[in-house]
């Protein structure tokens, strides 16, 4: 699983740099993200742009990371593609998350 991170001020910002989040790599990415947090100030911005794919093994992945940092760190999201972005509206996570067009858009935010 391919995460690369960088922190500016309160938040993290971590790159998946995976095309799929699926149930073949679900428990590797949820560990890896979990493992790249530990430092994590009050924010980690899930930058997506280069996810093609996710499903719901991988929507489970991301909501229990939310879950294991919550609540002393928020979970966003950022540079949902628009397979990605429809998986979080069809499910209403799109409510339930930060999303952001880009990790740039978050960190200004």
């Amino acid at each position: 699983m391919k995460i690369s991170s960088q922190s500016e001020g309160d938040a993290m910002v971590l790159r998946i740099d995976e095309a799929r989040v699926d149930a073949s790599v679900a428990i590797q990415f949820k560990g890896a993200v979990m493992e790249a947090t530990k430092q994590a100030g009050s924010r980690v911005i899930l930058d997506m742009s280069k996810v093609q794919f996710l499903d719901s093994s991988g929507l489970g992945a991301v909501v229990a990371i939310m879950k294991l940092l919550a609540p002393a760190t928020q979970l966003e999201l950022a540079g949902l593609t628009p397979i990605v972005a429809k998986v979080f509206r069809l499910t209403r996570m799109d409510q339930v998350f930060a999303i952001h067009a880009s990790a740039e858009d978050g960190l200004a935010a």
